[in-house]
This record gives C-alpha cells, sequence and structure tokens, in this order.
C-alpha cells in the first residue's frame, strides 16, 4: 500500500520507486491497477494472509517441537558429560 501511494506522487516516475524499494516495476505497476479498481479492499492483510485455526497451530506445535528439540539436544550432551565425569 506504501509503494503504491508513493508512486503516485508526480514528481518521480515508478520505475524510480520500485528501484528505491527493491521490488520490480512490474509488481508496482500491478499494485498500482488493483488499487485502482479495489480501493482499500485491494490490500486488506497488508500482505499478511490470515491463517486458518489449523494453520496457527501447526505453527505452534512447529515452534514447541523445535524448542522440546532443543532441550532434548541439550539434555543429551549433559548426559554424555556427567557420564565422562564419573568414570
Amino acid at each position: 500500500r506504501e509503494a503504491v501511494r508513493l508512486s503516485e506522487h508526480a514528481d518521480v516516475s515508478v520505475v524510480q520507486v520500485a528501484q528505491e524499494l527493491g521490488i520490480s516495476d512490474y509488481s508496482l505497476y500491478k499494485w498500482r491497477k488493483q488499487a485502482r479498481s479495489g480501493g482499500e479492499l485491494t490490500f486488506p492483510g497488508n500482505g499478511k494472509v490470515a491463517l486458518t485455526a489449523e494453520q496457527q497451530e501447526n505453527q505452534r506445535l512447529k515452534r514447541e517441537l523445535e524448542r522440546v528439540t532443543q532441550e532434548r539436544d541439550v539434555l543429551k550432551k549433559a548426559v554424555k558429560f556427567f557420564a565422562g565425569e564419573s568414570k
């Protein structure tokens, strides 16, 4: 939305704005066209897609799995360390 707004100023070209933002001018032209035809409804999530409940749960479980995996790895190293000390 911000890129489209910037590109609508008369003192800069669409190509200049796209280069400054590191996006393709084709994308910016397409977004401008979509904004003209759809208005505020064009970018409802500001680029963030709303996740379903299942997708949110899946992300939460992946984060939890990563945390538990790290904990397990630390415990494995601790067991090896203390097993080596007792010999």
